[in-house]
C-alpha cells in the first residue's frame, strides 16, 4: 500500500468515526511550552471514549466486517486499553467479544473492559504477559472462526490510529514543526507517521519508548521485529515484546524518529500532569510528554505531543511517585552495618545524615551472636546536590555503609 493509498484508508476510517469517537480537545501546555522554548500542545486522547485513542482502531476495524465475520464474533488481547475500544465497538455494533488480557492488566482497566462491553463482551484474564493473552485470542479465533481484532498489527487498526493526525490538523487549521507520539507495538506511530509522510511530509515526527520495552528501537536496529529478551512491564499500555510485522515497515519507511525515555522521568512527568495540570495520565499517556525535554526542539516550535491515555489505577501512585524520587535522585537506599551498642544510630544521626536529609525506611535485624547488625535504610535528600557531600560522610564514617545501586537484584526487591 503506498502512502497516498494509506492516507485515503485514514480519510474513510474518519468517516466511519463520526459520531462514535469524540473530537478531543487539543489543548496548549503552558508548564511543557515554559519549559522547552517551543509551543506545546497536548491532544487529549485521555478524553476519549475509553479513556485512550484505541477505540479508533478497533472500530474502524469491526465497522468494516460483512454479515459473517460479525455473527461469528471478535476477539482480542490487550493490555487494557485497546479491550476497552474493543468492548465499546462491540456493544455499539452489537458484535458478540472476548477479551483476553493478562494477570498484570491494572484491576481499573478490567473494570472499564466489564462496563464498556457489558453484555456483549466476555472479559478473560490469563497468562503474565500481553503475549500469553495474544496466544490464548488466537487459540479461541481458531476454534471458533471470531475475527481477531489485533491491537496494532492490522493496516484497518492502523488507520483508525492515523485518524489522530487528522483531527490535530483540523484543529491547528497548520501542519505543526513536530508531533510526538508514544510507541508500543507501533501502531499508533505508524498511522500517524504514514499519513503525515503522505500529506505533510516536512513535519518531525518522534516516537516514544518506554527504556525498558523499547523493541521498536530494536526492530529498527536489526532490520525487522524481534522478540525483546527482557522486558519492564511498568509501563503496561507500551510494554511489548515484540512490535508488528504490518507495523514495522511503516514506522520504518515514514521517516520518524525513535527515542527512549526511563520509567522514572516518565513516573515525574506522570506526577506533573497530575499536580500542575491536573492531568491523571497513565504511564503510556505520559511517555511523549516526558520525552520533550530530550528533543532539542527549535525557540517557537510548534510541537503536538499525543497524551494516549489516562487509565491508570490510583493504587499504583506509590509506586509511580516511589520511581520519580528515585529517577530525580532524591532517594537513594543503603545497608549499614551498625557495631551493637549503645548510642550507634546516635552517632549515625549526628554524623552522616545531614540537617535535610530524612530517613524514611529503616529495618534493623540484631544478631545476639554477632558484634555487628545490618540495617536497610532509605534517605531522601532535599535536593539532588545532597547525594555528594552524605556519600562522602558515609565514607570517612567508621561504619561499613554499601549504597543498594539501582539495577541489581537487592534493587529490584526493593523499587
Amino acid at each position: 500500500m503506498t502512502p497516498d493509498d494509506f492516507a485515503g484508508s485514514v480519510a474513510a476510517a474518519a468517516q466511519r468515526l463520526t459520531g462514535v469517537a469524540r473530537t478531543t480537545p487539543l489543548q496548549r501546555s503552558a508548564r511543557l511550552s515554559d519549559a522547552t522554548g517551543a509551543h506545546v500542545w497536548l491532544k487529549r486522547e485521555d478524553l476519549q471514549v475509553g479513556r485512550s485513542y484505541k477505540l479508533r482502531g478497533a472500530y474502524n476495524l469491526l465497522a468494516g466486517l460483512d454479515g459473517d465475520e460479525r455473527a461469528a464474533g471478535a476477539v482480542c488481547a490487550s493490555a487494557g486499553n485497546h479491550g476497552q475500544g474493543v468492548a465499546y465497538a462491540c456493544a455499539r455494533l452489537g458484535i458478540r467479544g472476548r477479551v483476553h488480557v493478562p494477570s498484570t492488566t491494572p484491576r481499573q482497566k478490567r473494570e472499564r473492559i466489564a462496563a464498556l462491553g457489558g453484555s456483549a463482551v466476555e472479559l478473560v484474564v490469563g497468562g503474565d504477559t500481553y503475549d500469553e493473552a495474544a496466544l490464548a485470542a488466537a487459540e479461541h479465533a481458531a476454534r471458533t472462526g471470531a475475527t481477531v481484532v489485533p491491537a496494532f498489527d492490522d493496516l484497518r487498526t492502523i488507520a483508525g490510529q492515523g485518524t489522530v493526525a487528522v483531527e490535530v490538523l483540523d484543529q491547528l487549521a497548520h501542519a505543526p514543526d513536530v508531533v510526538v507520539v508514544p510507541v508500543g507495538g507501533g501502531g499508533l506511530l505508524a498511522g500517524v507517521g504514514t499519513w503525515l509522510a503522505a500529506r505533510h511530509p516536512g513535519v518531525r515526527v518522534v516516537g516514544v519508548e518506554p527504556a525498558g520495552a523499547a523493541s521498536m528501537t530494536a526492530a529498527l536496529a536489526s532490520g525487522g521485529p524481534e522478540a525483546l529478551v527482557e522486558l519492564d512491564t511498568f509501563v503496561d499500555g507500551a510494554a511489548v515484546r515484540r512490535v508488528g510485522d504490518v507495523s514495522f515497515p511503516l514506522v520504518r519507511d515514514c521517516g520518524a524518529e525513535l527515542v527512549t525515555v526511563d520509567e522514572g522521568r516518565v513516573c515525574t512527568e506522570m506526577l506533573d500532569l497530575y499536580q500542575v495540570d491536573g492531568i491523571i495520565a497513565e504511564p503510556a499517556g505520559a511517555l511523549a510528554c516526558a520525552a520533550l525535554d530530550a528533543l532539542d526542539l527549535p525557540a517557537g516550535a510548534t510541537v503536538v505531543s499525543l497524551l494516549s491515555g489516562g487509565n491508570n489505577d490510583v493504587s499504583r501512585y506509590a509506586e509511580v511517585v516511589e520511581r520519580s524520587l528515585v529517577h530525580r535522585g532524591l532517594k537513594h537506599y543503603f545497608l549499614v552495618e551498625f557495631p551493637q551498642e549503645p548510642g550507634a544510630l546516635r552517632r549515625f544521626l549526628d554524623e552522616v545524615l545531614g540537617p535535610d536529609d530524612d530517613i524514611v525506611l529503616f529495618e534493623y535485624v540484631k544478631r545476639d551472636n554477632r558484634e555487628t547488625g545490618a540495617a536497610l535504610c532509605g534517605i531522601e535528600l532535599a535536593s539532588r546536590e545532597g547525594y555528594e557531600p552524605l556519600w562522602k560522610r558515609m565514607e570517612a564514617s567508621p561504619l561499613r555503609i554499601q549504597l543498594v545501586a539501582p539495577g541489581t537484584a537487592a534493587y529490584r526487591f526493593l523499587v
